[in-house]
């Protein structure tokens, strides 16, 4: 079993096929319905909008940080996305994210993938969005407050809907499952409030129109994409120093006894975000990190440009 130290999405082994079938199921109708509603939405400076936000919360998400007990978490980053980009495009971004993760790094199972798209970008993205759009124009300090509670309540969310699946799939009792998932997400979802609130801090800083619904109305330059690269690059230069410690799913299933279901990849490429000829080393988590940020950036300009260019079409 080839399980990651410090990354632990679901893996093979955790879910039944049946509930990783439905879960296959229900994400592939959310992403389509996605493509479909961005297709018709998606403004022209949101495209390296889409790029920027995919590698800055695969970045964010490789700094585990520390909470109670010798465990971990990290970021998920759906009610971010959705908030900076609109639910749709967000929920895209945080599928190409998951994708990655699983089919890259092997962090995440193959047959669960559906699940961990549905629960850490679809379900996160659709309820960051919702409780934000409430006060979206609101005055700043409430717009930030109701984010850092979306947030929260999105890990929390997450973690509920992973409780049922491992419950349903026959993994976990679900009077143990349910308290333990809940009780780490509680910190957890604390660290991803802050994460958020900071995050729209800075772009409410820098780049307000963002946040408006009018994101085509200025293009303000293309200092703010360097400067998301460059946040993004300093996210990956001190990966290396986040905590080692278990994260919160990984810390369950070891107190509760089925850790051992999980099943390695049956392939590796960069394995626990390493190069392999580079081994296990700082500079190797540091260069794998650049890659997958670079290669989701580029994917997500890709798609927006796509879809962009389909949307003209059918104006036309």
């Amino acid at each position: 079993m080839l399980l990651s130290p410090t990354h632990l999405h679901i893996p093979d082994g955790f879910l039944s096929l049946v509930v990783s079938l439905i879960f296959w199921a229900a994400t592939v109708i959310m992403v389509g319905l996605a493509i479909s509603k961005t297709n018709k939405t998606l403004g022209e400076k949101q495209i390296p909008l889409m790029g920027v936000m995919a590698a800055f919360i695969f970045a964010a998400q490789m700094l585990n940080f520390p909470v109670a007990g010798g465990t971990s978490g990290h970021f998920l980053g759906g009610a971010l996305a959705a908030i900076v980009l609109g639910p749709w495009a967000g929920i895209l971004v945080m599928t190409a994210v998951v994708a990655v993760q699983g089919l890259l790094f092997q962090d995440g199972g193959l047959l669960v993938m559906g699940a961990n798209i549905f629960n850490m970008g679809i379900l996160t993205a659709v309820i960051g969005f919702g409780l934000y759009r409430t006060v979206s124009s609101a005055k700043k300090g409430l717009r930030l407050t109701v984010s850092g509670i979306a947030a929260w309540l999105a890990t929390m969310a997450a973690a509920l809907l992973a409780s049922l699946q491992l419950w349903i799939s026959g993994t976990s009792r679900l009077e143990i499952v349910v308290p333990a998932m809940l009780g780490v997400h509680v910190l957890i979802g604390i660290g991803e409030a802050i994460i958020t609130v900071a995050a729209l801090a800075f772009i409410e800083q820098t780049r307000p129109d963002l946040l408006t619904s009018e994101k085509t109305a200025s293009s303000g330059g293309r200092s703010w994409i360097i400067a998301g690269v460059v946040v993004s690059m300093i996210a990956v230069l001190i990966s290396p120093l986040a905590s080692a410690s278990p994260d919160g799913l990984e810390r369950v299933a070891a107190d509760f006894g089925f850790l051992d279901a999980g099943q390695g990849a049956a392939y590796q490429i960069l394995p626990d975000y390493t190069i392999p000829f580079l081994g296990e080393t700082a500079l190797s988590t540091v260069f794998a990190g650049a890659v997958g940020a670079f290669i989701l950036m580029g994917l997500l300009i890709l798609l927006g440009r796509s879809l962009r260019r389909k949307s003209v079409t059918s104006e036309h």
